[in-house]
């Protein structure tokens, strides 16, 4: 009963941020981007939250719990090296660039850079976000159904309706501005419960006898084969074309605030990801002095791993804030990635430009609703493990988007066809490579083959095809910081 009214609780004040954000907002922009009035801190754990989802709490432990440091080593360093690189090189200028061309998703963004008077591009771009987008968010839900599973015993299917209504409520209300302050909480509490079971955790096998290597040989090893560890590092190209992430690089108030914001944002990431990592292995050793309940065994899943020790190690009065953290990383991916999804829809597509600024943000909030009823649909009838959705969805971004988002930014003679050309090569890449290409005893990500493609192709088209114009080239010079 404790717990019920702490979620409960949590959940009003969730609600209350939502209904507050909504009087703030006016106009579908404001509900998008947040009219960029956002400071450093907010769009940097923002981001931070938004990136690492469910995963963070309980896709990564339970790999490592079930892997040891291999995949928590190589995952964590190429995300952090590719989360760096995304602040340093792609934020400031995106964040110049975005406003100069008026641009505040990432298919006008690209339509409007090169220029594209045809629609090729932003429709493109719009299919690739609406398709991915909305298996990223059934991953979401995926974990906000594990957790209310697992803590009040309730059935999937009620766990999973739970989840959807919560995260619809206050994006539905709020928007972007919502959307950013209730992941800056977010982030700072799953910070808090990361630091909080790591202690505890590990004071609990201080002393008892626990021999984590002993337990599960592989634990310490993160030596691996060079396909598998360039594979588990190339999670960090998927930085930079991820839509929900680059909002924040559209939405943050000056560009000014960049270098404050890339030092908060990637501080934060390390240390989250070294307390998961550090859980996971604190897992099998408890697991090993005191079984936890629905991890092992024929019914156990591995990805419960954090949600056990903290129902074990917490005093039930704090047990429910502490859960409240992931149910607070679901949120923070699925409620940005919610309100990208509509904004492709409000913003890209030809057929909502007759509507005034006050229609597109009230058919956006309906947007909200629809593309959640269309994830919830998807968790319910599909399996898999979060860690696996989230990659599929992560990869997809990052090859079709990747690439391009650099060299859009970076490279003069980056041309339409040659934009075009990598999007379409990077989204069949991933298809085909998740679908049809397995290598007997490695771990094949297939990011590292999209984005390497789609990079390539890019480059090659574009220098094929006819230069860009004068006009996009001027154009490109002025938007630079």
């Amino acid at each position: 009963m404790g717990i019920s009214i702490q979620f409960s609780l949590y959940m009003v004040f969730l609600l209350g941020i939502g209904y507050y954000s909504m009087r703030k907002t006016h106009g579908n922009q404001d509900f998008i981007i947040g009219s960029r009035s956002l400071g450093p801190i907010t769009s940097a754990i923002s981001a931070g939250a938004s990136d690492m989802s469910s995963w963070l709490l309980l896709g990564l432990p339970g790999a490592v719990f079930a892997a040891g440091l291999v995949e928590g080593f190589w995952i964590s360093l190429g995300l952090t090296l590719g989360a760096y690189i995304n602040w340093y090189v792609v934020a400031p200028r995106l964040r110049v660039c975005s406003e100069k061309l008026n641009a505040v998703t990432i298919p006008t963004f690209l339509s409007n850079r090169f220029d594209d008077d045809s629609g090729m591009l932003r429709i493109v771009s719009t299919v690739v976000i609406l398709f991915f987008f909305t298996l990223y968010v059934a991953s979401g839900l995926k974990g906000g159904t594990l957790l209310f599973a697992h803590s009040f015993g309730a059935s999937e299917q009620t766990a999973l309706l739970v989840t959807a209504l919560v995260v619809v409520s206050y994006t539905f209300l709020g928007g972007y501005k919502a959307v950013c302050w209730t992941d800056l909480i977010q982030g700072l509490l799953m910070l808090c419960a990361l630091v909080f079971c790591a202690l505890l955790g590990y004071i609990a096998i201080s002393g008892s006898g626990a021999d984590i290597a002993e337990t599960n040989p592989k634990a310490f090893v993160f030596t691996t084969t060079w396909l598998t560890g360039t594979s588990l590092m190339a999670w960090g190209f998927g930085y930079f074309g991820q839509p929900h992430i680059l909002a924040r690089f559209i939405g943050i108030r000056d560009v000014k605030d960049v270098p404050e914001a890339r030092r908060i944002g990637i501080a934060w990431m390390m240390i989250c990801l070294v307390l998961s990592t550090a859980i996971g292995l604190i897992g099998i050793g408890y697991n090993e002095i005191a079984p936890l309940a629905g991890v092992t065994g024929p019914d156990g899943n591995k990805e419960r791993i954090f949600l056990a020790l903290t129902t074990a190690l917490f005093h039930p009065v704090f047990s429910g804030f502490i859960l409240a953290a992931v149910l607070a990383a679901v949120m923070s991916t699925a409620d940005s990635q919610l309100l990208v999804l509509t904004s492709s829809l409000t913003e890209d597509l030809p057929f909502f430009s007759k509507f005034n600024d006050k229609q597109k943000a009230w058919i956006s909030r309906i947007g909200v609703v629809g593309f959640a009823l269309i994830a919830y649909i998807i968790t319910a009838t599909t399996g898999g493990t979060i860690l696996a959705m989230v990659g599929y969805a992560w990869g997809g971004f990052g090859a079709a988007f990747g690439p391009l988002v650099i060299l859009s930014l970076c490279w003069r003679g980056t041309t339409k066809h040659g934009a075009l050309a990598g999007m379409i090569v990077g989204a069949v890449t991933i298809f085909v490579v998740k679908n049809y290409i397995k290598i007997q005893g490695e771990y094949f990500y297939e990011l590292l083959p999209g984005f390497i493609l789609a990079f390539a192709a890019i480059v090659i088209v574009s220098l094929i095809t006819a230069k860009p114009s004068e006009q996009t080239l001027r154009k490109f010079d002025e938007s630079q910081p």
